[in-house]
């Protein structure tokens, strides 16, 4: 099968299929790796408040930009979160401002989020109200939520005062937390899910099913990782530090897992998160 290289989120925004995650990129590394990252071939960034390293990511895009007239501002897809502290009306106004502010080379933020569900209702849908104002002003293109389980989500679609619904629901997906049921919701919903940790963090690059997979399609098993998401029609945003690994995990469109294969990684009896699990909180 073929995965699409761009999604068309549900406000008719194209989205690129694979993004690199910034997490935990140390901020005196994070724009030469944006920068290199960009010359690889990624076109799409996800940052937040808590990496502390937005600024840099834009730094990164910025160089990129000025260096050649063909690049342009629109080909790159930039992403940003609000954290718990700045949720709630006000809070949210400011935070935006200063989410801007970070990136003042590249103009708008493509893709807002909140973080986490975890400043309760009222919170949540004050910080929705701040982030439609800030669409509505042209700073912000989309916006969407990270670590939302669906009565979350539904919280969002029944609020009287929604004007734009979520693009995406950003969560950690992997053969050991796949998170069926509640991606194939998001998706019957036509909110992109993208997954975070798509490689477990290192944890389970080792696993004797995904090795022998890898083996016999000649990949490593990051790759296979990325192409298991991507087949899952996800949105994974696999992070390296490693120049060298850019380039690979790239390299995920131009083969195939089958249906023997991709039962071999899957693990659905499985929830083995590797970061925060918020999806439940009240």
């Amino acid at each position: 099968m073929s995965v699409p290289r761009f999604y068309t989120l549900i406000n008719g925004v194209k989205i690129p299929s694979l993004a690199l995650g910034c997490y935990d990129i140390p901020r005196g590394n994070t724009a030469e790796i944006v920068y290199q990252a960009l010359k690889c071939g990624y076109r799409h960034f996800d940052t937040a408040v808590l990496y502390g390293n937005e600024q840099e990511v834009g730094d990164g895009i910025s160089r990129w930009l000025k260096e050649d007239p063909s690049h342009k501002r629109e080909d790159v897809f930039y992403t940003t979160k609000l954290w718990n502290s700045q949720n709630g009306y006000s809070p949210a106004k400011k935070a935006i401002v200063e989410c801007l502010n970070k990136v003042k080379g590249i103009g708008y933020i493509d893709l807002l989020l909140i973080h986490s569900p975890l400043s309760g209702p009222q919170k949540r849908l004050e910080t929705w109200k701040a982030m439609q104002e800030a669409v509505d002003e042209g700073v912000v293109k989309s916006i969407g939520v990270s670590n939302y389980g669906k009565h979350h989500i539904e919280e969002l679609l029944n609020w009287d005062q929604l004007k734009y619904p979520p693009v995406v629901n950003q969560i950690e997906i992997s053969p050991w937390c796949m998170r069926g049921e509640l991606t194939k919701w998001c998706q019957s919903k036509k909110i992109v899910v993208e997954a975070y940790a798509p490689l477990t963090h290192g944890y389970k690059l080792k696993d004797p099913g995904l090795v022998a997979v890898a083996k016999q399609l000649g990949r490593d098993t990051g790759q296979v990782l990325i192409r298991w998401s991507l087949q899952r029609g996800l949105l994974p945003l696999p992070k390296t530090q490693n120049p060298a690994r850019l380039a690979t995990n790239l390299q995920v469109y131009d083969f195939e897992l089958s249906p023997e294969q991709i039962k071999e990684i899957d693990h659905p009896e499985a929830h083995e998160p590797t970061d925060w699990e918020c999806t439940d909180a009240p």
